[in-house]
């Protein structure tokens, strides 16, 4: 049976690379719509977890998880052998930059030559992961045709970026519309007849991977230039005596031309603070340099700094200085209501707070331990009294379900990065 065949009768047998915060999420979906799937990751206790129903993903639910594996739709490897038996590859490697923001694509290199192993005629390998444009043409396709197979004849190659929201309750994965770019246009038509076979979304087909690359990295390069525009009009603001969140909730009132964003610690997570920086790195080998990326990269890393130099400020008008000082840090995760602390401003805040030699403990209901450069801590059982015995309580994460007025009545001192407490009358707050 023929690849669109077998995918319109959701037959075609999909294997998942890379079982985190992309790859867990659309293996399940992918099994819940009637696909066998073969969940493939190269860290033996997350496979084991998958296996029993156990998720370490907070959007996907233990019983969503448990539900996939009993219909036996969804089993996990430790190995590559399920490749072979594969009719769809979808590649859902992670894709970090390292201390010097160069893209580390090892994992995709070393996923493509797995793949390769494996490659048999009629195959569809899809890339998922984030990247610089021209990943999956220069890297992923010289990989694969080494087998002598020929794109768009023998086997096919797409690119479609994930766009999951880790902690959105509107748009699940299913809700998100796709684009999707293939080496040919057979590569193109059958990716987006896949992703249509399970996305209740648009899927839309483009002209090319790099145009589908370039799209994941314009969407997020937006929010990174202007959350850290709003960032820099934050310190200025709080020279000129202004409230920023007052501001932005006045141009807010303007019907068209303004598009709210706020303030933070830190852009954390791995893509808006990541991703840009791709094509920051693509950019110079055509002597090309992305000024406003550059910038708002340094920026969003200087952050942190700023909010411990607020801290510094605040416990000075108490005549406290940092050393000795108990400091509370509330809420690590780079956003609301989930446990995910990837480039979160806490690991720098905490880091350089600990070398002040401040005594440094957090709370957090999503991240029950937290190690960072310093040491490894455990998040405190949280009671309104215990705040009474920190001298100084910052508010990095504002997850809900919480009375932020309550903290400002029980802290002695507090510096708000989120906006949390909503009320200016209390003069400890800052």
């Amino acid at each position: 049976m023929k690849l669109e065949n077998l995918i319109k009768n959701k037959k075609a047998k999909v294997a998942v690379i890379g079982l985190g915060y992309v790859g867990l999420p659309t293996a399940v979906e992918l099994a819940k719509s009637g696909f066998q799937v073969f969940g493939i990751d190269i860290q033996k206790k997350r496979v084991n977890k998958v296996n029993k129903g156990n998720s370490f993903i907070f959007d996907v639910s233990s019983k969503d998880l448990k539900e996939a594996i009993k219909s036996k739709n969804l089993k996990a490897f430790n190995n590559n052998s399920p490749l072979k038996n594969s009719n769809i590859v979808l590649i859902c490697v992670p894709t970090p930059l390292d201390k010097n923001k160069v893209p580390d694509i090892s994992y995709i290199r070393a996923t493509t030559q797995e793949i390769a192993k494996y490659l048999k005629k009629g195959q569809l390998i899809i890339l998922e992961s984030s990247t610089y444009p021209g990943t999956t043409r220069e890297i992923i396709l010289p990989g694969l045709e080494k087998r002598k197979l020929k794109v768009g004849k023998d086997f096919f190659l797409a690119y479609s970026p994930e766009r999951i929201d880790p902690g959105n309750e509107i748009y699940k994965l299913k809700d998100i519309p796709r684009v999707v770019g293939g080496i040919t246009q057979k590569c193109t038509q059958l990716a987006t007849k896949f992703y249509q076979s399970f996305i209740q979304a648009e899927v839309k087909p483009l002209s090319s991977p790099e145009t589908a690359e370039m799209t994941k990295i314009l969407e997020n390069t937006f929010r990174l230039v202007n959350i850290s525009m709003v960032n820099e009009l934050t310190l200025l603001c709080g020279k000129l005596g202004i409230d920023i969140w007052e501001v932005i909730e006045g141009a807010k009132t303007k019907p068209y031309g303004f598009f709210p964003f706020y303030p933070s610690p830190r852009c954390g997570g791995h893509c808006i603070s990541v991703d840009p920086f791709y094509l920051s790195f693509k950019a110079k080998e055509y002597n090309f340099w992305p000024r406003f990326i550059e910038l708002a990269g340094e920026i969003n890393d200087q952050m942190p700094h700023f909010v411990v130099t607020r801290v510094i400020w605040a416990l000075n008008l108490e005549n406290k200085p940092v050393r000795n000082s108990k400091i509370l840090i509330w809420g690590l995760a780079y956003k609301k209501n989930i446990g995910d602390t990837r480039e979160s401003a806490a690991h720098d805040v905490i880091s350089d707070l600990l070398r002040k030699g401040a005594k440094v403990d957090y709370f957090d209901p999503f991240v029950k331990e937290f190690k960072s450069a310093k040491k490894t801590l455990k998040s405190i059982k949280y009671s309104p009294g215990r705040l009474k015995g920190y001298d100084l309580v910052l508010i990095l994460t504002d997850h809900s379900g919480f009375d932020y007025d309550k903290l400002a009545k029980n802290a002695k001192l507090v510096v708000d990065t989120r906006n949390a407490i909503k009320s200016r009358k209390y003069k400890n707050v800052f």
